[in-house]
């Protein structure tokens, strides 16, 4: 069962360890974690995923909320959701395969941002499954390097009628 955080806290040193302190201490999984400004300089907000069984989800947010720098909690279901993560894929290409990896990119909706006579670096902002399969559909291709941001997610606005 995977869960979404989408925490507020104070911008101040130390908070992201304390946070992700409670984690480790109860031996809790952190699927992704990142963690950013919001409009407010002195407010972050912290996306942590995880997961585990209907307790352990409980009792990550009992005890996230008893934090003393944690001004609110947010949890929901994937479903509940808006989720994106960003990643930065570089490749070592050549005239053979340019052209699957140009289609592959029209496929899945990426782009290529930086290209050289052998290497290409492709940009993909999807749900982190989609960038999973989109690394698995460029397996037989020189994969250099990856670089994944973890998942951003809001809530899903409610509508009212």
């Amino acid at each position: 069962m995977k869960r979404i955080y989408s925490i507020l806290v104070e911008n101040r040193p130390s908070v992201l360890s304390r946070v992700s302190g409670l984690f480790a201490r109860r031996n809790f999984n952190i699927d992704s974690l990142v963690v950013g400004e919001t409009d407010d300089p002195e407010v972050s907000c912290m996306t942590i995923v995880s997961s585990g069984d209907k307790r352990t989800i409980e009792q990550i947010e009992k005890q996230l909320n008893k934090k003393i720098d944690i001004i609110k909690v947010n949890t929901f279901e994937e479903t509940q959701s808006i989720s994106r993560e960003l990643m930065l894929l570089k490749v070592k290409y050549n005239k053979g395969n340019r052209k699957d990896i140009m289609e592959n990119c029209e496929i899945m909706n990426a782009q290529i941002v930086d290209i050289s006579k052998t290497h290409m670096i492709i940009q993909v902002c999807d749900v982190p499954e989609r960038t999973q399969l989109f690394i698995k559909m460029l397996q037989g291709i020189s994969i250099v390097e990856v670089a994944r941001t973890g998942t951003v997610a809001l809530k899903k606005c409610c509508e009212t009628k």
